[in-house]
């Protein structure tokens, strides 16, 4: 990473403050920008990734990279993927799945420190990790990093100590490694509270907690609503040969167009079956028996089928390096 970073980007850190998805009433203005800082990114940062969770938001993020990258000529980053060893197995054979259909240079970013410790121990999620079985590395976040006081702490992922060994620490030493400068991510202002004031491109300089660099953040703009407009009337018939080109949004986790499946789609299974939210296999339910794009969205929350709501820690786990 230069010494001057971050010196040789020509970004507005301030673009998008004070705005919200109404800024942008149709979807179309929504896509318009979408593309506007999708091309920013890739023409500014040197080494970008696109972060990929294989749910709907970093899906349509990706899109988004493709297109650009396709219309201007430009590079398709590497996806970096955290595994926390807790995922619907129907998640990663979808993101494995696409990466092979988009050929994908996919970064799985993972703490094997933690990984090993769980294979070793036979552990299951919930069961204890000690402390002290933790490498140098893991004990000095734990310790000196969220002064965390336990000898030990439970293997899960929504709990302050497993987020943050598991995807933050995971994250952080991906970008160290592969000397990433931008992170094109799918975060929107409407997801979480904690997201609400973010700007297109957001810095995370302080070296003292994460290696520096930025956030790309494409979507900001869009809502629940909008992301599944633009998955069914966009991104689907454009990605998917002899689905409708006028677009087709399914009724049903069956109702697809004659000749076409689930698996054609770059639509997880989970949403089909009623998901709104894909977090750990352990902590998320479905939220309703309909798909995700049918359900209440106006009503009802999107993190409905989380077993714990973590907006008291996201604050904390943000400032770590948190998505």
């Amino acid at each position: 990473m230069s010494a001057e970073f971050p010196d040789y980007l020509d970004v507005d850190y301030s673009e998008g403050e004070g705005e919200d998805p109404a800024d942008y009433p149709h979807v179309n203005d929504k896509i318009e920008k979408a593309i506007e800082v999708t091309r920013r990114g890739l023409e500014e940062y040197e080494n970008p990734v696109v972060m990929w969770t294989g749910g709907k938001d970093s899906t349509l993020t990706l899109y988004f990279v493709k297109e650009v990258a396709d219309q201007f000529d430009l590079e398709v980053p590497p996806v970096v993927f955290i595994d926390h060893y807790q995922h619907f197995d129907e998640l990663i054979d979808f993101v494995e799945h696409w990466a092979d259909e988009w050929d994908l240079e996919v970064i799985w970013a993972r703490n094997e420190d933690v990984g090993e410790i769980v294979d070793e121990q036979g552990l299951e999620p919930g069961d204890d990790i000690a402390i002290d079985d933790l490498s140098e590395h893991n004990q000095h976040h734990v310790r000196e990093i969220l002064e965390y006081e336990e000898d030990s702490f439970p293997f899960l992922l929504d709990t302050y100590v497993g987020n943050h060994l598991l995807k933050t620490v995971a994250l952080n030493d991906a970008i160290e490694e592969y000397d990433v400068d931008g992170i094109i991510s799918g975060i929107r202002w409407d997801e979480q509270e904690s997201r609400a004031d973010e700007t297109f491109f957001s810095p995370r300089h302080d070296p003292d907690i994460y290696p520096p660099h930025d956030r790309v953040q494409t979507i900001l703009q869009f809502d629940e609503a909008a992301v599944w407009d633009a998955f069914w009337n966009f991104v689907v018939p454009d990605t998917v040969e002899d689905f409708p080109d006028e677009g087709y949004v399914p009724e049903t986790d069956d109702d697809l167009p004659e000749g076409i499946e689930q698996d054609d789609i770059p639509v997880s299974p989970k949403y089909f079956a009623g998901f709104r939210s894909l977090g750990s296999e352990v902590s998320t339910d479905k939220a309703a028996e309909e798909p995700a794009w049918q359900q209440d969205l106006d009503s009802t929350t999107e993190r409905a089928g989380r077993a714990q709501d973590k907006e008291d820690l996201m604050e904390r786990l943000r400032d770590l390096g948190y998505m």
